[in-house]
């Protein structure tokens, strides 16, 4: 039986190199970095004072500004990024049936600022001081019906977290859902805003992070020999996905399609990957065969690739026994390079980069690529954007908790 095809009409983003899909397309083609020292509050007292992010955002331009106290950052930019990709897909709404639309957004933390806002006020004040809105701002499940209740989609919403791989694990039950008749268009994609004393302090503390706070726009060099840790990074990225017969109805754009998803768990570490790569290779590999395709067909991966030490070499030791002898011939890429790793909502801006390097024809780079790791032997497209006519493109990510995800992208091809 053949499966209901799955494509990608819409694209909206807030991100550390944008504020908008433009903007963030030409911040990856110039192969800009995001990071500079924190602003959002004084990180003189920690080992990691710098981050990717989000610059000159006005929560006012999408929300009243009663409704922005009530509100979480995080619920703020994803509710942005919504907006525009909803626009961008020319989604009459008034002659859709709302029913059948449902929003898949997702976070790997929610609202940590809120969070941290009010224990220290409990702290100070004691327990009668809390806000009422708290609980709402905090919630992952509150981005999504954030979403919803602006645009009135009534097809239902999810958020599943899965740590780092939580955009990505979104996309793909968002197709898993689609192809069960669940909806015919979903929003979907993932938010996370955790540049916080909490959330910078605890990664730091775990030694995670990048300590390279008097270069910070090269502080984030996955791959790189010299690489000491990821930058933390915030933003938002949203995807229309859409039934195909659905799109063509309504003569939609189509920027590219969504093919298969597969997951695994490492089952080995909260937060180390198996170094032996086992279930990551699998993920990859069983998302290709359910792509209808093998290795042999996949011309670009865009990886997780965090700029952490063990996993830029677990993953690329995965990619070498995926692709076996072609390996070196793959261009992959992390995205990160610029944007820093915006936690759980990585993998949805990444996938948005893949639909800009399909419909341009051009792999983004991996910037701050200088010296070889011989434990990082392959292609990853350094410092300069490349031409290339990609068909089909596997996405990976990976979270704490052993969380393994990839998916397939490919070309449209009526």
């Amino acid at each position: 039986m053949e499966r209901t095809r799955v494509v990608i009409t819409g694209l909206g983003i807030v991100s550390p190199i944008g504020n908008n899909v433009p903007a963030f397309e030409a911040g990856l083609a110039a192969g800009m970095s995001g990071v500079g020292p924190i602003t959002r509050f004084d990180a003189s007292a920690l080992s990691c004072r710098i981050a990717a992010e989000v610059k000159d955002f006005n929560p006012e331009d999408y929300f009243e500004k009663r409704d922005v106290a009530r509100t979480d950052r995080v619920q703020q930019l994803a509710l942005a990024a919504a907006q525009e990709a909803l626009v961008d897909s020319r989604l009459d709404l008034e002659a859709e049936d709302r029913e059948r639309i449902a929003v898949y957004v997702t976070s790997g933390i929610g609202g940590l600022a809120s969070f941290e806002s009010e224990v220290l006020q409990v702290a100070v004040k004691g327990p009668s001081r809390l806000s009422p809105f708290l609980i709402p701002k905090m919630l992952v499940d509150s981005i999504p019906g954030t979403i919803a209740q602006r645009f009135k989609l009534y097809g239902g919403t999810s958020s599943v977290v899965s740590a780092c791989a939580s955009g990505t694990q979104m996309l793909g039950d968002a197709l898993e859902a689609i192809r069960r008749g669940d909806a015919d268009v979903i929003v979907t994609g993932a938010s996370d805003a955790a540049v916080t004393m909490t959330g910078i302090g605890a990664f730091a503390n775990m030694r995670a992070l990048s300590t390279r706070n008097d270069d910070p726009g090269h502080a984030s060099r996955p791959f790189d020999k010299e690489r000491d840790g990821f930058v933390m990074g915030e933003g938002a990225g949203i995807l229309i996905l859409e039934r195909l017969d659905h799109a063509l109805a309504r003569e939609a754009h189509i920027y590219g399609e969504i093919l298969s998803q597969a997951v695994t768990s490492d089952a080995y570490h909260m937060t180390s990957p198996d170094p032996e790569a086992k279930q990551i290779v699998r993920a990859m590999r069983t998302a290709i065969e359910r792509a209808g395709l093998s290795p042999l067909d996949i011309d670009y991966v865009n990886a997780h690739g965090t700029s952490t030490p063990a996993n830029d070499r677990t993953e690329s030791f995965a990619l070498q026994t995926l692709f076996g002898s072609r390996a070196h011939l793959v261009p992959v890429s992390s995205t990160k390079s610029m944007t820093g790793h915006l936690l759980g909502a990585a993998g949805a801006i990444e996938t948005i980069a893949c639909m800009l390097t399909i419909k341009n024809r051009l792999i983004y780079p991996t910037i701050n690529y200088v010296t070889f790791d011989p434990e990082c032997p392959l292609d990853y497209v350094p410092n300069i954007a490349r031409s290339s006519d990609v068909q089909h493109i596997l996405k990976s990510s990976f979270g704490f908790g052993g969380h393994n995800v990839s998916i397939v992208l490919g070309r449209y091809a009526g």
